[in-house]
């Protein structure tokens, strides 16, 4: 059904106070409050047709209405976009990456940080989903000697992370070998697939040689167990205190089991990465847990593809406009830093 301008007028009005007062909206309050000019009478025709139409439901006899999953969906598909966080939340996010940047902190304290962030700024529980493995390529590798018979063998990638390997050698390898050897490594791993290193040519002496085929080999075996993309859950504590929002008591326990589940909550994400800063209302999700809240969330970029996803998860009762201005400000931020 196509709502005419009132209907959607008073459609939007609802969704925006029951938002922000959790009660039942009646027809005095939206004629009374809107400058609608017309009568609660009217307004409250408009409603039945609106919960005949499947966009709000009357929770009990003589109660105001509130939205369904519908009523939700419309609002979201047709309010007008913010220009943004409020400046002082600008400021921030903005301090928080500055502050990561300039301190040099490994990549998964920032996921980390960045899920604390995200909750703190959205009010609700927030993932980070790290960057996606399959495409991630070798950017440089080094060697670094730890003891006279330990040497750490690191591979930066082009997604922001370091992988590190320990290895056991001979306790006479000189630095020069293991200098030789890491340049021997950063010129033919450069550029190639991290899942799938190639194997090292024999070009610098024995034991150079030697010290580079090892290292690509404990190397590959860590790229071998990096198949799944790490998920950073910050605010989880926040489903506790917004489990009067959910329909059932048992809505937000079933969804901090299911966040415990790395492999589907990765898996929904990866479903909705081509889609840019994308809302799932309740029904609209495919898993079960899901079906009673939204979920908000917005591809990060590395240098212009797709590295991982951030998202807000929370009631269907949830302001919108800021989850959506939260994930997209912050998605924005974090891939800027890791490029």
């Amino acid at each position: 059904m196509e709502l005419d301008e009132r209907k959607a007028t008073i459609l939007r009005a609802i969704v925006e106070e029951h938002i922000t007062t959790a009660q039942p909206v009646g027809s005095q309050t939206i004629a009374r409050s809107r400058g609608l000019g017309v009568s609660s009478a009217t307004v409250r025709n408009d409603m039945t047709v609106l919960e005949r139409e499947g966009y709000l439901v009357q929770p009990h006899t003589s109660a105001g209405r509130v939205p369904t999953d519908r009523g939700y969906r419309f609002f979201v598909d047709n309010f007008e976009r913010q220009p943004g966080l409020a400046p002082a939340q600008r400021r921030v996010v903005s301090d928080f990456f500055t502050l990561f940047q300039s301190a040099h902190q490994v990549l998964e304290d920032l996921l980390h940080e960045t899920s604390q962030l995200l909750a703190r700024v959205s009010t609700h529980t927030a993932v980070v989903v790290g960057p996606h493995v399959e495409a991630a390529t070798v950017r440089s590798v080094q060697l670094v000697s730890l003891q006279p018979s330990l040497v750490l063998a690191l591979a930066i990638l082009s997604n922001g992370r370091v992988e590190k390997s320990v290895l056991h050698v001979a306790a006479d390898t000189d630095d020069a070998t293991i200098a030789t050897a890491a340049a021997l490594l950063d010129t033919q791993l450069s550029g190639t697939h991290w899942n799938a290193l190639p194997e090292v040519r024999p070009i610098a002496g024995p034991a150079a040689d030697s010290l580079a085929r090892e290292a690509r080999d404990a190397l590959a075996t860590r790229a071998e167990h990096d198949v799944l993309e790490p998920l950073y859950v910050g605010g989880a504590s926040r489903l506790a205190a917004e489990q009067e929002a959910f329909p059932t008591s048992t809505s937000a326990a079933r969804l901090l089991e299911l966040l415990e589940h790395q492999v589907e909550v990765v898996s929904l994400v990866h479903d909705l990465l081509d889609q840019g800063p994308t809302v799932r209302i309740g029904s609209e999700n495919p898993i079960d847990e899901l079906r009673d809240c939204s979920i908000v969330v917005a591809p990060y970029r590395v240098d212009g593809e797709i590295a991982g996803t951030v998202g807000v998860l929370g009631p269907t009762r949830m302001d919108y406009r800021q989850a959506l201005a939260a994930v997209e400000a912050i998605s924005q931020q974090l891939g800027d830093v890791l490029s």
